[in-house]
């Protein structure tokens, strides 16, 4: 049997050295809003407003029945006051986690504002109608592409999605694309939100939401 010969490369050092110090604002109680939707309102015009790449862009955690956790990043599509909204296939690795263990987190971090938003609460599917509504302004490539793709599940090639997408470009070629049964949105509904501005020396700010008997309570965290 043949011995893989790895050469270890030692980039401690390097990464010990990474550092920045966070300048840009402070966080106050007397400054934020008394509903973090609303604050988070803010915070997300803010990123829109300075230019930042795709700043709906959220790292979403589950935990699956044997409470192995899973992270990725997924596109906030919605907000309201019932919470934040994002649209996937129930069949994918994250909707198997949410079918048993419908809890989760997103965080949002818009590093050029040094600010980071970590969300918890519970999830569940949007309506059937809300679904349709969002995939019927989705582009029609991302559209047929719900139907190719059975997500997280191994595939023996690329060749293989491409023939499925050519079938389906067919099969949909003279008709607007229904949306596939396995494909619809999420809402997470928050229970606990945390608002993080980087300051120097790593006295970091840290205003904490809780939802306790349907009031928010704000309280601030040590860095």
């Amino acid at each position: 049997m043949h011995k893989l010969k790895i050469t270890k490369i030692n980039m401690s050092e390097n990464i010990a050295a990474l550092r920045k110090e966070y300048t840009k604002n402070g966080l106050s109680e007397k400054e934020v809003s008394g509903n973090p939707l609303e604050q988070f309102q803010s915070w997300f015009d803010a990123a829109l407003d300075s230019g930042l790449p795709e700043p709906n862009a959220m790292h979403l955690s589950t935990v699956s029945q044997e409470s192995r956790p899973s992270s990725r990043i997924v596109l906030l599509k919605e907000l309201d006051e019932n919470g934040f909204v994002f649209y996937t296939n129930y069949h994918g690795r994250k909707g198997r986690d949410l079918a048993v263990n419908p809890s989760a987190s997103l965080t949002f971090f818009w590093v050029d504002l040094e600010r980071q938003v970590r969300i918890e609460g519970k999830v569940s599917k949007v309506s059937a109608q809300e679904s349709d509504d969002y995939f019927a302004v989705r582009p029609r490539g991302s559209q047929i592409g719900a139907w190719v793709s059975h997500q997280s599940e191994v595939v023996p090639s690329r060749d293989i999605l491409e023939q499925k997408q050519t079938e389906y470009e067919r099969q949909f070629a003279d008709e607007v694309v229904p949306r596939p049964p396995h494909w619809g949105g999420y809402r997470l509904v928050p229970d606990r939100i945390e608002f993080w501005q980087g300051r120097p020396s790593r006295l970091h700010d840290r205003l904490v939401y809780d939802l306790q008997d349907e009031k928010w309570t704000i309280s601030r965290l040590a860095p």
